[in-house]
């Protein structure tokens, strides 16, 4: 079977996103299912309108210009765009399935190609726009442009053939909007267990980051707002009382990145930034940790959306220290496979930190913990095949 996957974006930009569809395409292509992809004109156009990936074939799709002094009016020329893209693509390839994964800029042009072609189409929602929208600032909840966003993913949900989510939040979400429960299904993050395990740390690499010394926590991912790593720098002062040579390692970029460097500034080399790192190499960092910390902000998206890096580092057996929003309680069981400390606390956040960094022993078997679950529950050879049954469906029951 051959399923043409739309993606926002892909390798080599570096994302979660990219991340968790490069697992999707290597996962399904094991399993006997094959993957094309097809990246929205929002990915960077530099390597020509074809490329092969990882053995799987990555068709772009030439990018559209900003029309200045109207925002988003280029929208609907990048959804025509991209339409005229996948049927083109689908007709060469001679696929037998749509999978559109988020945002709604690519369901609705998969969901008009997949008419066209009279195939099925798959729409993965990894993220609801409109709550993303709010957390980079570009709208208010409630607005006329929230409400339209969730409105118009509504309407796809009820168009497409199956829906998939990443989270158990999210599915009660879309149910709750009038979509019936056996057409929604969650396939959440995981991990490829071959690429994260259990390692020393470099210590070559832990000096050039001036890491040497005193306990480290740390971030690995994506600067958005929402993630709380200006929080994380904010407790810095009082951690710093508590635990005599803290450090902290930023491992990443994105749009935060400017403002966590100013607040870095008056720390004196306490905070080391690696900068974005390729998939390959992002496994040394994992190491260096004493602890990842994941400081979300208490927020709609951060209810309803489970994140990928915390996976990865249980599985290199990491302790997670993470605020209780509701993406993270999916994810860690308090005192068994993670530490939660309540959303936007400094106190609570310094008095965790401060307890795991002074037990090297629990932190040993917290990481030991964490690494057993995601061996049972969240590897990707397991996860992908969860997309059999919602294909299976799609194509009204025909072998998948």
């Amino acid at each position: 079977m051959r399923v043409l996957h739309v993606l926002d974006h892909s390798l080599p930009l570096m994302s979660g996103y990219s991340t968790r569809s490069r697992s999707i395409a290597l996962g399904q292509r094991q399993a006997g299912i094959e993957p094309v992809i097809v990246t929205s004109p929002r990915h960077p156009y530099p390597g020509g309108p074809v490329e092969t990936r990882d053995g799987i074939r990555h068709y772009r799709t030439a990018p559209v210009r900003p029309w200045r002094g109207l925002p988003h009016a280029e929208l609907p020329l990048l959804m025509a765009r991209l339409a005229r893209r996948l049927v083109e693509v689908a007709r060469h390839e001679r696929v037998d399935l749509l999978h559109a994964h988020s945002p709604l800029l690519n369901g609705l042009p998969a969901l008009r190609a997949g008419r066209l072609l009279g195939i099925p189409v798959v729409y993965e929602a990894r993220a609801f726009w409109e709550d993303a929208a709010v957390d980079h600032g570009t709208t208010r909840e409630g607005s006329l442009r929230y409400r339209l966003s969730r409105a118009l993913e509504t309407w796809l949900f009820r168009r497409v053939d199956q829906v998939v989510v990443i989270a158990e939040a999210m599915r009660r979400e879309v149910v709750a909007r009038g979509i019936p429960a056996d057409r929604v299904a969650v396939v959440p993050n995981g991990v490829d267990l071959a690429r994260f395990h259990p390692a020393p740390a470099d210590r070559a690499l832990a000096a050039r980051l001036g890491l040497d010394g005193g306990p480290v926590l740390g971030f690995i991912g994506s600067f958005y707002r929402y993630e709380g790593l200006a929080f994380l720098l904010e407790a810095l002062p009082a951690l710093r009382q508590r635990l005599s040579g803290v450090r902290v390692l930023l491992v990443g970029g994105g749009e935060e990145e400017e403002r966590l460097r100013a607040l870095a500034r008056p720390f004196d080399g306490a905070v080391a930034f690696a900068g974005r790192v390729s998939p390959d190499e992002v496994g040394r960092f994992y190491p260096l940790l004493d602890v990842f910390v994941c400081p979300r902000r208490r927020m709609r998206l951060t209810e309803l959306v489970t994140p990928l890096k915390p996976l990865e580092a249980m599985a290199m057996e990491r302790p997670v220290l993470a605020s209780d929003v509701g993406g993270h309680a999916e994810l860690i069981r308090h005192g068994e496979t993670g530490r939660l400390f309540p959303a936007e606390s400094r106190e609570r956040f310094v008095e965790e930190c401060a307890q795991l960094a002074e037990a090297a022993e629990v932190r040993r078997r917290l990481g030991e913990q964490a690494r057993r679950f995601v061996e049972t529950e969240r590897t990707w050879a397991r996860l992908v095949e969860r997309y059999r049954p919602v294909y299976r469906a799609a194509l009204g029951g025909a072998a998948a």
